[in-house]
């Protein structure tokens, strides 16, 4: 069965930085759009950032844009979210996920999920 499974999250200081990891159970996913998304005890999931098929076109939410990137490896089957300049508001559940293709990564739909990874920022 199809999955993803995220690792690196933790507990850091503000100002500090995280570099979570989604590593992928198949090469199947090296054929998808990749994204990671958030969610914060009581709030809404939030979308963080998307790379294509390849590496090529990431795309950030502005309230991570500049301090956070992602990457993959595709050798490794895995996508990466570099986290800088980490924020007290930057804490939440992680999740990655994948998207079949590109017009439904950019419309959010994304067909698998991680189980999430914590990733908390202390003042």
């Amino acid at each position: 069965q199809a999955q993803l499974v995220e690792s690196g999250g933790g507990l850091v200081q503000a100002g500090g930085s995280l570099r979570l990891s989604c590593a992928a159970s198949s090469r199947t996913f090296n054929n998808y759009p990749m994204g990671w998304f958030r969610q914060a005890p009581g709030q809404e999931r939030e979308f963080v950032a998307r790379i294509s098929v390849g590496g090529g076109s990431p795309y950030y939410s502005d309230s991570v844009q500049g301090r956070f990137t992602i990457s993959r490896d595709d050798a490794r089957n895995t996508v990466y979210l570099q986290m800088n300049n980490l924020k007290p508001e930057d804490t939440a559940v992680y999740n990655c996920a994948a998207a079949l293709s590109t017009m439904r990564a950019q419309r959010l739909d994304y067909t698998y999920w991680g189980q999430g990874t914590q990733v908390t920022v202390s003042s």
